[in-house]
């Protein structure tokens, strides 16, 4: 058992560790940039007598490569932390931030914005709407069903996922082969390539409402994780608690959807990191999985942008580094343990 002093001693670390990737991966792009100059720039920020060529450096930072960083970040820690609170609500460690249909409804919001060949602000809104609509229609059904269990939930989440992927695939099919069906193939694969400024605007502070709940409201967890019955004889409203904690795990895929495309695995995989670091306490758990996601998705939206003269959409990188990473944490955790 991890001692206090150990906890917030490896969150610090994870907090610089999240702090110098930000400020390595700004250095990296297409347009090379001298790593004294970089420096420079980044000192001189905000001094009326920076020379041209810092001023272009500068200029580069803040229209290309910090808009896209900080998106990274902020799209990383939202879906790991609500991944994570996933996993708590439901019992189960298997389960990821898409299991409610947000993922895929925003999707559908996306691709019918495409077909319609829609202004980009606009395609965002309606995969923002779309994947509220899908976790709405959702829980409508589990009330309209009855049955209040979170293997209901679950199965119905299911179906009205496939639906939506269904909806998607049609979509494709009767899309132009030449350029609607490209343009949706490729929104599905995930990229941070087209951030703009202007997202930054829209979506940073709806991740951040979306994750500030989750993380004011991460020690209620540890009780959940217990079970209903547990979390009911201490007096904690369960309904009501699990719908602020739906809803506010689905604005943040929904609005990460919108924005990036499907990027699967990390919702999944970093909770089972931030676990293995500092254990089942939710007190410090979330909080490792917000930084651990924003490292995580950076370094690899990094590896996308400079592995390949063409850049490789990161939804490819993180299912071709989860997968395997979480097949070998399954085989970890089923080993027996040692007397």
């Amino acid at each position: 058992m991890k001692s206090k002093a150990k906890r917030r001693l490896l969150l610090l670390m994870l907090l610089f560790a999240l702090g110098i990737v930000f400020v390595i991966s700004g250095y990296f792009g297409k347009y090379p940039i001298p790593f004294s100059a970089y420096i420079q720039a980044l000192i001189n920020f905000g001094q009326s007598d920076t020379p041209v060529n810092l001023q272009r450096i500068q200029t580069i930072l803040l229209n290309i490569r910090w808009p896209r960083i900080i998106l990274a970040v902020l799209i990383g820690a939202g879906i790991s932390v609500s991944g994570a609170t996933y996993q708590a609500l439901f019992q189960n460690p298997m389960v990821s931030q898409d299991i409610l249909g947000a993922s895929q409804g925003a999707a559908f919001g996306a691709a019918l914005g495409l077909f319609f060949n829609q202004a980009y602000e606009i395609i965002v809104l309606w995969s923002f709407l779309l994947g509220l609509t899908a976790v709405l229609l959702v829980l409508f059904l589990e009330r309209l069903i009855r049955g209040h269990s979170k293997l209901n939930l679950i199965l119905i989440g299911m179906i009205i996922s496939s639906l939506f992927s269904s909806a998607v695939s049609f979509l494709k099919l009767i899309g132009d082969p030449t350029n609607t069906l490209p343009a949706i193939t490729y929104w599905l694969m995930g990229s941070l390539s087209g951030i703009k400024p202007q997202d930054v605007y829209y979506a940073a502070p709806l991740l951040l409402i979306g994750m500030l709940p989750l993380l004011l409201l991460r020690w209620r967890l540890n009780v959940i994780s217990l079970g209903n019955e547990e979390a009911a004889s201490l007096g904690i409203n369960i309904r009501l608690l699990r719908l602020i904690m739906i809803t506010a795990a689905t604005l943040v895929t929904a609005v990460a959807v919108s924005v990036s495309g499907m990027i699967g695995w990390v919702g999944l995989v970093v909770p089972h990191f931030a676990r293995l670091l500092l254990g089942n306490n939710y007190r410090y758990t979330l909080p490792a999985t917000a930084l651990g996601g924003g490292i995580f998705l950076l370094l690899v939206d990094d590896c996308a942008r400079l592995l390949t003269t063409s850049e490789i959409p990161i939804g490819i990188l993180t299912s071709v580094i989860g997968a395997p990473v979480f097949l070998i944490l399954i085989a970890q955790n089923s080993q027996p343990e040692r007397s």
